[in-house]
Protein backbone atom coordinates (compact mmCIF):
# COMPACT_ATOMS: atom_id res chain seq x y z
CA UNK A 1 0.00 0.00 0.00
CA UNK A 2 2.80 2.41 0.87
CA UNK A 3 4.18 1.56 -2.58
CA UNK A 4 1.22 2.48 -4.28
CA UNK A 5 0.86 5.65 -2.61
CA UNK A 6 4.32 7.04 -3.63
CA UNK A 7 3.97 6.09 -6.98
CA UNK A 8 1.03 7.70 -6.97
CA UNK A 9 2.45 11.00 -5.12
CA UNK A 10 5.48 11.03 -7.39
CA UNK A 11 3.50 11.05 -10.85
CA UNK A 12 1.15 14.13 -9.45
CA UNK A 13 4.53 15.75 -8.63
CA UNK A 14 5.33 15.26 -12.07
CA UNK A 15 1.94 15.71 -13.43
CA UNK A 16 2.51 19.25 -11.52
CA UNK A 17 5.61 20.65 -13.70
CA UNK A 18 3.88 19.36 -17.18
CA UNK A 19 0.42 21.49 -16.19
CA UNK A 20 2.60 24.34 -15.83
CA UNK A 21 4.57 24.08 -18.59
CA UNK A 22 1.00 23.84 -20.46
CA UNK A 23 -0.29 26.79 -18.82
CA UNK A 24 3.11 28.78 -19.76
CA UNK A 25 3.28 27.53 -23.58
CA UNK A 26 -0.53 29.06 -23.74
CA UNK A 27 0.39 32.57 -21.92
CA UNK A 28 3.44 32.19 -24.47
CA UNK A 29 1.13 32.20 -27.44
CA UNK A 30 -0.24 35.25 -26.53
CA UNK A 31 2.56 37.12 -27.14
CA UNK A 32 4.15 35.62 -30.14
CA UNK A 33 0.87 35.37 -31.78
CA UNK A 34 0.67 39.62 -32.24
CA UNK A 35 4.02 39.45 -32.90
CA UNK A 36 3.61 37.35 -35.86
CA UNK A 37 0.92 38.84 -37.49
CA UNK A 38 3.03 42.24 -37.13
CA UNK A 39 6.11 40.51 -38.74
CA UNK A 40 3.56 38.94 -41.04
CA UNK A 41 1.72 42.24 -42.34
CA UNK A 42 4.42 44.05 -42.09
CA UNK A 43 7.62 42.61 -44.37
CA UNK A 44 6.46 39.06 -45.54
CA UNK A 45 3.34 40.32 -47.08
CA UNK A 46 4.85 42.81 -49.02
CA UNK A 47 7.74 40.78 -49.86
CA UNK A 48 5.81 38.57 -51.48
CA UNK A 49 2.94 40.96 -53.17
CA UNK A 50 6.26 42.75 -54.52
CA UNK A 51 7.19 39.28 -55.95
CA UNK A 52 3.75 38.67 -57.35
CA UNK A 53 4.05 42.40 -58.68
CA UNK A 54 7.28 41.98 -60.47
CA UNK A 55 6.40 39.48 -62.53
CA UNK A 56 3.22 41.17 -63.83
CA UNK A 57 3.31 44.11 -66.27
CA UNK A 58 1.19 46.72 -63.82
CA UNK A 59 0.27 50.08 -64.23
CA UNK A 60 -1.59 52.22 -61.76
CA UNK A 61 -4.79 53.16 -63.39
CA UNK A 62 -4.33 50.26 -66.48
CA UNK A 63 -4.53 46.21 -66.23
CA UNK A 64 -2.47 43.73 -65.22
CA UNK A 65 -0.92 40.97 -67.20
CA UNK A 66 0.89 38.39 -66.38
CA UNK A 67 5.29 38.38 -68.10
CA UNK A 68 6.71 36.27 -65.74
CA UNK A 69 10.39 36.84 -65.96
CA UNK A 70 10.17 40.01 -68.94
CA UNK A 71 10.42 43.01 -66.34
CA UNK A 72 14.24 41.04 -65.00
CA UNK A 73 15.26 40.48 -68.45
CA UNK A 74 14.16 43.93 -69.65
CA UNK A 75 16.53 45.26 -66.67
CA UNK A 76 19.49 43.70 -68.07
CA UNK A 77 18.83 45.97 -71.05
CA UNK A 78 18.03 48.89 -69.72
CA UNK A 79 21.27 51.12 -70.15
CA UNK A 80 19.80 53.59 -67.65
CA UNK A 81 19.18 51.30 -64.73
CA UNK A 82 22.85 49.74 -65.30
CA UNK A 83 23.97 52.93 -65.09
CA UNK A 84 22.17 53.83 -62.04
CA UNK A 85 23.94 50.75 -60.20
CA UNK A 86 27.28 51.83 -61.07
CA UNK A 87 26.30 55.38 -59.62
CA UNK A 88 24.74 54.10 -56.39
CA UNK A 89 28.05 52.06 -56.04
CA UNK A 90 30.46 55.00 -56.88
CA UNK A 91 28.42 57.22 -54.43
CA UNK A 92 28.48 54.30 -51.74
CA UNK A 93 31.72 53.80 -52.17
CA UNK A 94 32.91 57.52 -51.69
CA UNK A 95 30.26 57.86 -49.03
CA UNK A 96 31.71 55.57 -46.78
CA UNK A 97 35.26 55.73 -47.40
CA UNK A 98 35.71 59.30 -46.70
CA UNK A 99 33.92 59.42 -43.27
CA UNK A 100 35.06 56.42 -42.34
CA UNK A 101 38.99 57.72 -42.82
CA UNK A 102 37.93 61.28 -41.75
CA UNK A 103 36.01 60.19 -38.57
CA UNK A 104 39.00 57.86 -37.42
CA UNK A 105 41.30 60.84 -37.84
CA UNK A 106 38.44 62.71 -35.97
CA UNK A 107 38.26 60.42 -32.92
CA UNK A 108 41.77 59.98 -32.67
CA UNK A 109 42.00 63.86 -32.12
CA UNK A 110 39.07 64.07 -29.90
CA UNK A 111 40.13 61.32 -27.96
CA UNK A 112 42.98 63.22 -26.81
CA UNK A 113 42.54 65.99 -23.40
CA UNK A 114 42.61 69.65 -24.15
CA UNK A 115 40.80 73.00 -23.20
CA UNK A 116 37.15 72.84 -24.22
CA UNK A 117 36.91 69.46 -25.34
CA UNK A 118 33.76 69.14 -24.96
CA UNK A 119 32.39 71.88 -26.64
CA UNK A 120 34.88 71.16 -29.49
CA UNK A 121 33.02 67.96 -29.87
CA UNK A 122 29.23 69.11 -29.12
CA UNK A 123 29.76 71.59 -32.37
CA UNK A 124 31.49 68.59 -34.35
CA UNK A 125 28.16 66.12 -34.32
CA UNK A 126 25.71 69.15 -34.47
CA UNK A 127 25.68 68.14 -38.58
CA UNK A 128 24.46 64.75 -37.16
CA UNK A 129 21.29 66.33 -35.45
CA UNK A 130 19.72 67.90 -38.75
CA UNK A 131 17.58 66.17 -40.91
CA UNK A 132 18.66 64.79 -44.36
CA UNK A 133 15.42 67.49 -46.12
CA UNK A 134 16.66 70.25 -44.21
CA UNK A 135 20.55 69.78 -45.06
CA UNK A 136 19.84 69.52 -48.90
CA UNK A 137 17.97 72.49 -49.00
CA UNK A 138 20.54 74.38 -46.77
CA UNK A 139 23.08 72.99 -49.40
CA UNK A 140 21.08 73.61 -52.57
CA UNK A 141 21.45 77.41 -51.73
CA UNK A 142 24.70 77.39 -50.94
CA UNK A 143 25.98 75.54 -54.29
CA UNK A 144 23.54 78.45 -56.28
CA UNK A 145 26.56 79.12 -59.29
CA UNK A 146 25.56 82.76 -58.93
CA UNK A 147 23.92 83.83 -55.07
CA UNK A 148 25.65 80.18 -53.40
CA UNK A 149 27.97 81.59 -50.68
CA UNK A 150 30.47 78.24 -51.89
CA UNK A 151 31.02 80.32 -55.10
CA UNK A 152 31.61 83.14 -53.44
CA UNK A 153 34.14 81.42 -51.11
CA UNK A 154 36.32 80.52 -54.02
CA UNK A 155 36.55 83.32 -56.05
CA UNK A 156 37.34 85.41 -52.67
CA UNK A 157 40.58 83.01 -52.95
CA UNK A 158 41.02 83.08 -56.70
CA UNK A 159 39.68 80.18 -57.76
CA UNK A 160 36.82 79.92 -60.20
CA UNK A 161 33.55 79.39 -59.35
CA UNK A 162 31.98 75.58 -60.17
CA UNK A 163 28.78 74.08 -61.22
CA UNK A 164 28.52 71.67 -58.43
CA UNK A 165 25.21 69.85 -58.52
CA UNK A 166 24.93 71.62 -61.78
CA UNK A 167 27.71 69.70 -63.89
CA UNK A 168 27.49 66.01 -64.44
CA UNK A 169 30.45 66.12 -63.66
CA UNK A 170 30.70 67.54 -60.12
CA UNK A 171 27.17 66.55 -59.13
CA UNK A 172 28.07 62.78 -57.32
CA UNK A 173 31.46 64.40 -55.82
CA UNK A 174 29.37 67.03 -54.58
CA UNK A 175 26.45 65.03 -53.39
CA UNK A 176 29.25 62.91 -51.71
CA UNK A 177 30.98 65.86 -50.25
CA UNK A 178 27.55 66.89 -48.22
CA UNK A 179 27.63 63.25 -47.03
CA UNK A 180 30.95 63.20 -45.20
CA UNK A 181 29.31 66.54 -43.78
CA UNK A 182 26.49 64.83 -42.46
CA UNK A 183 27.78 61.34 -41.31
CA UNK A 184 31.22 61.66 -40.24
CA UNK A 185 30.18 62.38 -36.90
CA UNK A 186 28.87 59.27 -36.71
CA UNK A 187 31.71 57.52 -37.56
CA UNK A 188 33.45 59.46 -34.84
CA UNK A 189 31.24 58.40 -32.51
CA UNK A 190 31.35 55.40 -32.98
CA UNK A 191 35.25 54.67 -32.49
CA UNK A 192 35.57 57.61 -29.91
CA UNK A 193 33.44 54.60 -27.96
CA UNK A 194 35.71 52.02 -28.97
CA UNK A 195 38.82 54.34 -28.09
CA UNK A 196 37.77 54.90 -24.37
CA UNK A 197 37.47 50.96 -24.13
CA UNK A 198 40.50 50.14 -25.44
CA UNK A 199 43.10 49.00 -22.30
CA UNK A 200 45.78 50.95 -21.51
CA UNK A 201 48.47 47.95 -20.08
CA UNK A 202 49.73 47.89 -24.20
CA UNK A 203 50.71 51.13 -24.73
CA UNK A 204 52.29 50.98 -21.52
CA UNK A 205 54.14 48.10 -22.75
CA UNK A 206 54.89 49.76 -25.98
CA UNK A 207 55.86 52.96 -24.55
CA UNK A 208 58.52 50.79 -22.27
CA UNK A 209 59.58 48.68 -25.15
CA UNK A 210 60.62 52.67 -27.00
CA UNK A 211 57.95 51.96 -29.67
CA UNK A 212 56.90 55.41 -31.64
CA UNK A 213 53.78 56.73 -31.46
CA UNK A 214 52.98 55.66 -34.95
CA UNK A 215 53.77 52.07 -34.17
CA UNK A 216 51.55 52.06 -31.32
CA UNK A 217 48.31 52.78 -33.58
CA UNK A 218 49.10 50.78 -36.50
CA UNK A 219 50.34 47.39 -34.05
CA UNK A 220 48.19 48.24 -31.23
CA UNK A 221 44.83 50.72 -31.71
CA UNK A 222 43.96 49.69 -35.17
CA UNK A 223 43.81 46.13 -34.31
CA UNK A 224 41.94 46.67 -31.16
CA UNK A 225 39.63 49.25 -33.22
CA UNK A 226 39.24 47.10 -36.07
CA UNK A 227 35.34 45.48 -34.18
CA UNK A 228 34.38 49.11 -34.12
CA UNK A 229 35.40 50.01 -37.52
CA UNK A 230 33.51 46.99 -39.12
CA UNK A 231 30.38 48.01 -37.15
CA UNK A 232 30.67 51.92 -38.57
CA UNK A 233 31.36 50.78 -41.87
CA UNK A 234 28.01 48.23 -42.17
CA UNK A 235 26.21 51.70 -40.42
CA UNK A 236 27.48 54.05 -43.41
CA UNK A 237 27.18 51.21 -46.00
CA UNK A 238 23.91 51.07 -45.13
CA UNK A 239 23.14 54.35 -45.08
CA UNK A 240 25.04 55.22 -47.92
CA UNK A 241 23.07 52.44 -50.19
CA UNK A 242 19.98 53.71 -48.91
CA UNK A 243 20.20 57.62 -49.45
CA UNK A 244 17.86 59.32 -51.33
CA UNK A 245 15.63 62.13 -49.81
CA UNK A 246 19.57 64.21 -49.70
CA UNK A 247 19.42 63.30 -53.92
CA UNK A 248 16.02 63.96 -54.84
CA UNK A 249 15.41 67.12 -53.22
CA UNK A 250 18.73 68.69 -54.38
CA UNK A 251 18.78 67.59 -58.13
CA UNK A 252 15.73 64.83 -58.53
CA UNK A 253 18.45 62.81 -60.24
CA UNK A 254 19.86 64.89 -62.25
CA UNK A 255 21.49 67.09 -64.44
CA UNK A 256 20.07 64.80 -67.10
CA UNK A 257 20.50 61.37 -65.07
CA UNK A 258 24.08 62.18 -63.91
CA UNK A 259 22.86 61.43 -60.50
CA UNK A 260 20.04 58.73 -60.81
CA UNK A 261 20.98 56.34 -58.25
CA UNK A 262 18.79 52.98 -58.18
CA UNK A 263 16.34 54.62 -55.31
CA UNK A 264 15.89 57.43 -57.10
CA UNK A 265 15.28 55.05 -60.92
CA UNK A 266 13.11 53.04 -58.60
CA UNK A 267 11.33 56.18 -57.42
CA UNK A 268 10.51 57.37 -60.74
CA UNK A 269 9.41 54.20 -62.31
CA UNK A 270 6.92 53.52 -59.50
CA UNK A 271 5.56 56.94 -59.12
CA UNK A 272 6.60 59.48 -61.89
CA UNK A 273 5.97 56.73 -64.80
CA UNK A 274 3.46 53.98 -62.65
CA UNK A 275 5.73 51.23 -64.16
CA UNK A 276 4.68 49.29 -60.86
CA UNK A 277 5.59 45.94 -62.60
CA UNK A 278 8.87 46.99 -63.57
CA UNK A 279 9.43 48.73 -60.19
CA UNK A 280 8.92 45.86 -58.23
CA UNK A 281 11.64 44.00 -60.32
CA UNK A 282 14.17 46.76 -59.84
CA UNK A 283 13.23 46.16 -56.05
CA UNK A 284 13.85 42.76 -56.11
CA UNK A 285 16.81 43.26 -57.92
CA UNK A 286 18.18 45.83 -55.64
CA UNK A 287 17.70 43.72 -52.65
CA UNK A 288 19.49 40.97 -54.03
CA UNK A 289 22.33 43.77 -54.30
CA UNK A 290 21.69 44.59 -50.42
CA UNK A 291 21.87 40.77 -49.42
CA UNK A 292 25.24 39.93 -50.90
CA UNK A 293 26.59 42.95 -49.97
CA UNK A 294 25.26 42.46 -46.06
CA UNK A 295 26.58 39.20 -46.29
CA UNK A 296 30.28 40.46 -47.11
CA UNK A 297 30.47 42.93 -44.59
CA UNK A 298 28.82 40.32 -41.62
CA UNK A 299 31.45 37.82 -42.80
CA UNK A 300 34.30 40.30 -42.61
CA UNK A 301 32.67 41.21 -38.93
CA UNK A 302 32.85 37.60 -38.19
CA UNK A 303 36.71 37.23 -39.15
CA UNK A 304 37.57 40.51 -37.23
CA UNK A 305 35.90 38.91 -34.07
CA UNK A 306 38.05 35.73 -34.48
Amino acid sequence: MDGTATIASAAAAGAAPRRRRRNYSRRYWWFVVPCGAVVLATIIFPWVFTLYMSAHDFKLGGGREYVGFANYLKLVDDERFLLSILRTLYFTALSVVLPMVLGLLAALAFHRKFPMRGLARTIFILPMMATPVAVALVWTMMFHPQLGVLNWLLQQVGLPPSMWVYAPDTVIPTLVMIEVWHWTPLVMLILLGGLASLPIDPYEAAKIDGATPFQAFWHITLPLLAPFLVVALIIRTIDALKAFDTIYVITQGGPGTASETINIFLYLQAFAYYNLGYASAVVVVFFTIIIMLAMVLLWTRARVKA
